[in-house]
């Protein structure tokens, strides 16, 4: 079954106002439908004494409320895509994991509020770039540079290959130019070889860099002809050589690893830093999502 709606969660601040209003341009590109998403949580003493559903209620219809005027907002700005809210009761990460399973893009803002409905990078963020079962948005940085390139790096493994194909459908669908990137470091002298002439040529070395990527490149272009693209090598490492980037991109694309044990090592050092740094937004994908 493919999933088509557009799941942006929601706290009342202003990252997540931004968010919303992001989702609805990816909704219009997409003609998708927006489900807002505020996750509410509390922890009162009194609720064992009794009269938890009352104050459970009170809660819900206060966060329901906010929901209600976020999508009003919405709609004014964006009269023919269907929008909608929801309430719900639990911890925003795995709330926002859960409406993954049935969404075809998770979008959530950079930071959020703290406390019951925080949407806080290093938390929430972080928790539902990783495990949601489908591609996640992460605003961030300048939003208005919509006609910027979308940028993805490419490091020739079959996990990019599948970050590839993703950045080229956003890229696409945008209309918008491609610039895939191949970052490397130089090979580091030690021993003796430190106190000589360094064992290979850093012109050659680039020159088969460049030769990678564009073989890495060719299915795509041959794939979506109309996408113009731009290949480019850095030397550097991949995560400040994307985070350079985005200060001119409109849409940083980037994988994680997949499934794992742990949190920060499933989406990957370079995810991390452009979830942290980027200049633009970042779309993270998995080769289990697309």
């Amino acid at each position: 079954m493919e999933h088509t709606e557009i799941v942006v969660g929601y706290d009342g601040s202003a990252p997540s106002r931004t968010a919303v209003r992001y989702a609805v341009t990816q909704a219009r590109l997409r003609d998708a439908p927006v489900r807002v998403v505020a996750a509410f949580d509390y922890n009162w003493r009194g609720g064992r004494f009794g009269g938890v559903e009352v104050l459970e209620q009170a809660v819900r219809d206060r966060i329901q409320t906010m929901v209600d005027e976020a999508v009003a907002e919405a709609r004014v700005s964006a009269p023919g895509v269907a929008i909608s809210g929801l309430a719900v009761l639990g911890s925003p990460g795995p709330v926002l994991v859960d409406a993954s399973r049935t969404a075809a893009i998770v979008v959530v803002g950079n930071r959020g509020h703290g406390g019951f409905a925080g949407l806080m990078l290093g938390s929430v963020g972080q928790h539902v770039a990783t495990h949601a079962g489908c591609p996640v948005l992460v605003v961030r940085g300048t939003v208005d540079t919509a006609e910027g390139p979308v940028v993805v790096g490419a490091d020739g493994s079959e996990r990019a290959d599948h970050t590839l194909g993703a950045a080229f459908e956003e890229a696409a669908r945008r209309g918008s130019e491609l610039i895939a990137i191949r970052a490397y470091q130089l090979p580091v002298p030690y021993g003796v070889m430190a106190m000589g002439t360094i064992p290979y040529d850093p012109a050659e070395l680039k020159n088969a860099q460049a030769a990678e990527l564009a073989n890495s490149v060719r299915p795509w272009r041959e794939k979506y002809p109309d996408v113009r693209v731009e290949t480019l090598v850095a030397e550097g490492g991949a995560g400040r050589v994307l985070v350079d980037v985005s200060s001119s991109a409109g849409l940083v694309v980037v994988g994680s690893h997949g499934h794992g044990a742990i949190a920060g090592t499933l989406l990957g050092s370079v995810g991390l830093q452009l979830l942290h740094h980027a200049d633009c937004p970042v779309l993270v994908v998995r080769p289990d999502n697309t």
